[in-house]
């Protein structure tokens, strides 16, 4: 009976005997497998990098600022502004379709000066849980808490560009900045969000609501003193903000006198239909991507099949030699299948290897430098499928043919050229 390392010695001779065709082939086959990694990674970086703007900006929650009201659907000739007000986000609060709810006050027209420079980054003033539902990691320090908004203390919480310019190379904690002269107590510093040069959120100061409106109210005519920039709020349906969006509309509509119907009196923008869009069309360009790896890996599925059915077709006098000094017909298939295992199994890791290094220098040399796009990765799942298919493809592209081959008598098996 032969045995196992006989059977790899065959193997590796009849390879050998062909170093130019088995060479070829092999590298259609890694080229094949590192294509498909490498154009399914590209799409899964695509996706990763939109996810993580969005994650930056806040998961799972509704945006919803100052909006005008068309006189008629559609018409955008006559519009009426409204300004959303502390009692709008109260109003907001209590509906049982709302899970939770912040408001802010934006100015961008506010100067900044600490003891070693200055700045004119936004200032926001917030209530505690906006750290809760937009994303503001803080890197020192705290954040804003209850008791600063209910006593209007004048501290403020600076963000990763703001503190570098108010504060380059000096502690901050504890130190004094004056913001359109009115001084304030530095409490915290956020970590740098976003990629890239979108440094915007870096640059804003965060301070209490209520000291922000007592005063850096909104200026213009027929503004309430409360009035906001902005409502953000999160739904108590996880993942679905529809009910919530109506609910919403329906008190905005009825305590600023105007039909909830008319989409276009509200300025909104909703996190979760924005990351299901982005989720769709990078599904489509997953698809579409993995579809064109698919076919450049057939490619090399049809080389091994090709090699195997030459291999065996050119062996037949050989398998009519081995079955007249005994050899078994589970022998002969053995040599084929190990042949074909082994041509696919060592291409197909190489394919991995080569692709995974290539990804891999991407992410060292790329990651954080293009907004919006992380550089591809190796995904499980299609280096898992390159392989399983292509081996599938090599042992029986070797073991059908040699099985037929083996099945013939060995006089007329020894005839054939």
């Amino acid at each position: 009976m032969q045995s196992f390392s006989d059977t790899l010695g065959q193997v590796f001779r009849a390879m050998m005997a062909n170093k130019l065709r088995t060479f070829l082939t092999m590298f259609g086959i890694a080229w094949g497998v590192g294509s498909l990694l490498v154009l399914v990674g590209l799409g899964e970086g695509f996706r990763s990098g939109q996810h993580k703007n969005l994650a930056n900006f806040g998961n799972d929650m509704v945006f919803m600022g100052n909006g005008t009201i068309p006189a008629l659907a559609n018409q955008h000739t006559g519009m009426r502004p409204y300004q959303l007000t502390m009692r709008d986000e109260a109003a907001i609060r209590s509906l049982p379709e709302v899970h939770d709810v912040t408001a802010n006050l934006s100015r961008n027209d506010l100067y900044e000066v600490s003891a070693y420079a200055n700045s004119s980054g936004t200032v926001l003033g917030v209530e505690p849980n906006f750290s809760a539902i937009r994303f503001v990691p803080i890197a020192e320090g705290r954040f804003l808490d209850d008791a600063d908004l209910a006593d209007r203390r004048r501290v403020a919480v600076l963000g990763a560009k703001s503190s570098l310019l108010l504060f380059p190379g000096h502690p901050l904690l504890g130190e004094t900045i004056t913001i359109n002269d009115v001084r304030f107590t530095v409490v915290g510093r956020v970590k740098p969000i976003g990629h890239g040069n979108n440094d915007y959120d870096n640059q804003k100061v965060y301070l209490p609501l209520t000291t922000m409106q007592e005063l850096f109210a909104m200026k213009g005519e027929n503004i309430a003193r409360d009035a906001l920039s902005y409502v953000e709020y999160q739904p108590t349906t996880k993942g679905d903000a529809t009910a919530a969006m109506i609910a919403v509309h329906r008190v905005i509509g009825e305590r600023h006198g105007f039909d909830p119907a008319l989409k276009d009196a509200f300025n909104e923008w909703d996190s979760i239909n924005e990351e299901k869009m982005v989720g769709a069309i990078f599904s489509a360009m997953d698809v579409f991507l993995g579809g064109v790896g698919i076919v450049t890996l057939g490619l090399g599925a049809v080389g091994i099949i090709n090699i195997m059915l030459v291999s065996v077709t050119e062996r037949t006098h050989e398998i009519g030699l081995l079955k007249a000094l005994g050899a078994t017909k589970r022998s002969i298939l053995a040599q084929f299948f190990w042949e074909g295992l082994l041509l696919t199994g060592i291409s197909g890791l190489f394919g991995i290897a080569a692709s995974a290094a290539f990804m891999g220098v991407l992410q060292l040399a790329l990651t954080d430098k293009m907004p919006g796009w992380d550089p591809p990765r190796l995904v499980p799942w299609s280096a898992a499928l390159a392989m399983g298919s292509l081996v599938v493809s090599g042992v029986v592209a070797g073991l059908y043919p040699a099985s037929k081959a083996a099945a013939l008598d060995p006089i007329e098996a020894l005839r054939r050229e």
